[in-house]
């Protein structure tokens, strides 16, 4: 009997732990929404005219400021200094929301397709939370797939950077609703399996996923359901 209990001990010493990662996870991705929408606020109301000039290039500086912020994140996922860059790092990601946001708000139902963009996220978002939080069902395999999709996508997304075909772009998007919602489902059950310790990790890798998927609804929203009159 002795190691039984030894047993369920570990167990639910373990799952409280992981239940602690979660929770954080979630205030922290409530807390960042905080800066995203500040941000997307901004970024609505600026100029980028900028980037007319040389789009190329800045996309890919953009490109450069976000990924040296997340490496910032990451390296800081252990200690206090994690959350303030997280902070900054998703202001930052409402500011990029600004282009897309000014186009959509163009259009004469571009706020209310905004609006769905973000309830359909938030649908999406509590499905997947919930598989994630009551299948007993082993999704670690998830990751070899889920790395193989982000190549191919970002090998696309560069590809189009330079071809810029328009039914592709909408394929991409249409294909990150489906990778950002399975990436969701893999991250949270990762958390919940205890494969991930770090709150600010989980909650800085679930909020890209978020982001994309955002960004995605909304963009094949505009093309399919957009009024330009």
């Amino acid at each position: 009997m002795q190691p039984n209990l030894h047993t369920a001990y570990k167990t639910t010493a373990y799952s409280g732990a992981s239940h602690k990662v979660l929770r954080n996870t979630y205030g922290l991705l409530a807390l960042s929404m905080v800066p995203t929408v500040i941000g997307g606020t901004i970024g609505a109301n600026m100029s980028f005219a900028f980037m007319a000039a040389s789009p190329i290039m800045s996309v890919l500086a953009m490109m450069a400021v976000i990924y040296g912020l997340m490496f910032a994140v990451q390296a800081n996922r252990n200690n206090a200094l994690g959350v303030p860059l997280m902070l900054v790092f998703t202001f930052a990601m409402g500011l990029m929301l600004g282009p897309l946001l000014q186009v959509a708000l163009k259009l004469s139902n571009g706020a209310q397709l905004i609006m769905v963009a973000g309830g359909g996220t938030a649908a999406v978002f509590a499905v997947m939370a919930g598989i994630a939080t009551t299948t007993k069902r082993d999704l670690s395999g998830m990751g070899k797939f889920l790395t193989v999709g982000a190549v191919v996508l970002m090998v696309a997304i560069v590809a189009n950077i330079f071809l810029q075909l328009p039914a592709m772009a909408l394929a991409i998007s249409a294909a990150f609703v489906i990778f950002s919602s399975l990436m969701i489902l893999w991250e949270v059950k990762n958390v919940v399996d205890g494969g991930e310790t770090s709150y600010i990790s989980a909650a800085l890798g679930i909020y890209i996923s978020i982001y994309n998927l955002f960004t995605s609804l909304l963009h094949l929203l505009m093309a399919f359901a957009g009024d330009r009159d």
